[in-house]
């Protein structure tokens, strides 16, 4: 049967300007930036009960904002700082270097950013669809989106928009759309999923004192290589939150996952949980300061890397990232090093560094899906290959993804123009405009772990 024929007989449930697909930490930013300062009617579609996506329910802490090393400067700006100011304004925010140098991290609460997401998005005038899940894309006779198809409590519904952004982490909007994607494993390993998990009681005085970190890693060798604690890997990262005597870590290693096929995403989000016991089992047994820890919390669901990536306008290639890549068409920055948890090797994460700390352009086309004049992709399906996506999945290049992809999606439709054919001189300005970096700044940042200043 003909699925125009069957999305015909659906009730249509709103029609905007821009409509969003998945409300992560780019599709939140996304659909900011295109509604604000814009008379624009803007929808933000969300399977979940609340919005952030690995942001607050996965993770605790954004990296990207500053390049490593020992000279950091910031190369994220605009709706990111409001982000972080927003959450400073609701209880601390933790600047704090990552253990294998990718960076300072802005460490906070994921659930005053539950609130911090709710209250910008109200603010800017955003229509929310939470419990909403994507289901099917109704498409023209030239390929361009007509509508969405999407799953409430209330039954199967039609939203149309006059242009749309795949947010969605796993490109399912562009799926549905018949878009080009090369799915994670096809060509390179898939990066391994991690299911993280926070824990209370620990002792974190007691545990710096017996030698932290390295300490830590001598003795998860140790549990690996004696049979011991049958754990999956010998390195992983635990580290404070911003609540007293808490920790949060990314330790958890499942491979060999096709993440867009749901049994093999079901056995993984099991064995996930399975490893965080033995995790906590471990810490509890003989590491120093965890005597009396407990889980208190899983991630929402299992952390996934990268599922499909969309065949842009251009591709982001690691030659990119490694030569410090400049391009006319640029909308952010990214000084992240290729951070790869692929599977095979040691079983442990791969890095390679952007030469003297430097950080690259990515440009706008790798945010436009190839030959498509209705549509943009931002977040975690972007354009890019494998080791390319590995640097530049940070969180503060999807915010900042999520920024420009909105504002061009605003520009498109005040200009009256296809998504390949935004003024990108006009792009930047409002880019800049809204805050964001698009040149490497000469100012080095303080990040000891209170300087995080609200921006003006």
């Amino acid at each position: 049967m003909n699925s125009a024929i069957v999305h015909s007989k659906l009730p249509l449930l709103a029609e905007y300007d821009v409509l969003v697909i998945g409300a992560g930490s780019a599709g939140c930013c996304a659909a900011i930036a295109a509604r604000g300062g814009n008379d624009l009617r803007v929808g933000l579609v969300e399977r979940y009960g609340f919005f952030g996506g690995s942001s607050t329910g996965v993770l605790d802490t954004f990296y990207g904002f500053y390049t490593p090393g020992a000279a950091p400067k910031k190369v994220a700006g605009g709706i990111p700082d409001r982000v972080v100011d927003e959450l400073a304004s609701l209880g601390p925010v933790v600047l704090r270097p990552n253990t294998y140098g990718a960076g300072t991290g802005v460490t906070y609460n994921p659930e005053h950013l539950k609130l911090v997401w709710d209250r910008l998005l109200v603010r800017a005038g955003v229509d929310g669809w939470l419990h909403t899940q994507l289901v099917d894309v109704e498409t023209r006779s030239d390929g361009s989106i007509a509508g969405v198809v999407v799953a409430t409590r209330q039954g199967l519904g039609v939203i149309r928009a006059k242009r749309y952004i795949d947010c969605s982490g796993d490109a399912e909007l562009c799926f549905h759309a018949n878009v080009p994607f090369e799915l994670a494993g096809d060509v390179d390993p898939a990066q391994t999923l991690t299911t993280t998990f926070r824990m209370c009681n620990v002792d974190l005085a007691k545990h710096e004192d017996a030698g932290g970190k390295k300490m830590l890693k001598r003795l998860m060798t140790e549990a690996v290589e004696s049979g011991r604690h049958p754990l999956p890997r010998k390195e992983g990262s635990a580290h404070a939150m911003t609540i007293e005597n808490c920790i949060a870590t990314v330790a958890v290693r499942v491979a060999d996952v096709s993440a867009t096929d749901p049994q093999q995403l079901t056995k993984a989000e099991i064995e996930g949980r399975r490893q965080a016991f033995i995790y906590e089992a471990f810490l509890r047994d003989g590491v120093p300061g965890y005597e009396n820890a407990r889980i208190i919390g899983l991630s929402h669901q299992i952390g996934v890397r990268e599922t499909r990536r969309v065949y842009g306008e251009y591709r982001l290639t690691r030659d990119d990232c490694m030569t410090v890549a400049r391009f006319d068409d640029r909308v952010l920055l990214c000084g992240a090093p290729i951070e790869d948890h692929a599977a095979g090797g040691s079983g442990e994460t791969a890095w390679a560094y952007v030469p003297d700390h430097g950080a690259y352009d990515v440009p706008y086309r790798t945010l436009v899906p190839k030959g498509r004049d209705d549509l943009w992709v931002a977040g975690r399906c972007f354009s890019a290959t494998h080791d390319a996506h590995a640097s530049c999945r940070s969180m503060a290049q999807t915010m900042s993804m999520g920024q420009a992809v909105g504002v061009a999606a605003a520009v498109s439709l005040q200009r009256d123009c296809s998504a390949r054919d935004v003024p990108i001189p006009e792009l930047q300005t409002r880019l800049l405009d809204l805050g964001a970096v698009l040149e490497v700044p000469e100012a080095i940042s303080n990040t000891t772990a209170g300087a995080w200043r609200r921006s003006a």
